[in-house]
């Protein structure tokens, strides 16, 4: 099973964004997103980012993986 983690884009060096997963902070290579933004929520796949998300359903699918983990 594969899944993709909504994560907010915190900042960016090279191709390199510091993003924000519900409180864990990680590095995601965010070359396949062009355009991406410090405070743009992304899907985060295997340590890359593969395509930008709205931020009302980026906190919607963080709050119902928090809800999974109880």
């Amino acid at each position: 099973m594969c899944l993709a983690i909504p994560a907010k884009i915190l900042s960016i060096k090279h191709n390199i964004a510091r993003v924000d997963m519900g409180g864990v902070e990680r590095h995601a290579d965010i070359r396949m997103l062009g355009g991406a933004r410090t405070g743009d929520y992304i899907l985060v796949h295997a340590g890359f980012g593969i395509e930008k998300v709205h931020p009302e359903e980026a906190k919607k699918t963080l709050e119902i993986i928090r809800e999974m983990g109880k």
